[in-house]
């Protein structure tokens, strides 16, 4: 018997089926979700209404399930995604805090990947600024590069700048910790690792984590 474990995202969604303690992962747009004739197990994330599900759980409470397995390394754990920024933290390996803003990060995620199709720029080809915008959101953030690009800017510099910018608001969003733990799609981005890198230790997870945390919680094995 197949199980399908969901992380719907706004961009991207992840799952993982579990067939005869087998593992698969999968990620793709969020935009084919509604064509899929899946029954998921469970469920997380914005967009996880436009699928059949037997169970829906917070995004926070699958990230806390998700994260124990990583106790070890880390108590903060931080996803940040397309439209929003949570974490959580634990102490004395129990659940202890946590706190989750759709604000100040949202549509970080979605606009650093519309900015790079815009001006074709390949996210390997970032390196680090020495320079962040202090920006509270994608909106802004867009702005600030377009204003810089006009002036002369490159593109790969304005958008290192708004990634750094990024960076340092999730370092103080999560109380600037000395050690950080990343879940989602950022841990594939180089630049933002090393930009957040600058401020604190960072150990990235993977995109997995939240559909880890489902499993964790509604595994019948």
């Amino acid at each position: 018997m197949k199980r399908h474990f969901l992380d719907a995202g706004t961009t991207w969604s992840k799952i993982l089926t579990v067939e005869n303690g087998q593992k698969t992962y999968e990620i793709f747009p969020t935009a084919k979700l509604k064509n899929l004739d899946i029954e998921f197990t469970a469920a997380t994330g914005h967009s996880s209404g436009f699928t059949n599900i037997v169970h829906y759980e917070n995004e926070v409470v699958a990230l806390a399930m998700g994260a124990k397995k990583w106790l070890d390394l880390e108590n903060i754990v931080l996803d940040l995604g397309s439209r929003d920024i949570k974490w959580v933290k634990f102490k004395d390996k129990k659940f202890s805090d946590m706190d989750w803003n759709t604000n100040c990060a949202s549509a970080t995620g979605a606009t650093i990947e519309m900015l790079l199709k815009f001006y074709n720029v390949d996210v390997k080809e970032l390196e680090v600024s020495d320079e962040k915008y202090a920006v509270t959101c994608g909106i802004f953030g867009l702005e600030k590069i377009m204003d810089d690009v006009a002036k002369g800017v490159s593109p790969e510099i304005a958008i290192s700048k708004f990634i750094k910018g990024i960076a340092y608001n999730a370092w103080n969003f999560t109380k600037k910790p000395d050690k950080l733990c990343v879940s989602g799609g950022f841990c594939e981005n180089e630049c933002f690792i090393k930009s957040l890198s600058c401020y604190c230790e960072v150990v990235p997870l993977g995109r997995f984590v939240l559909t880890d945390g489902l499993y964790s919680e509604f595994n019948s094995d």
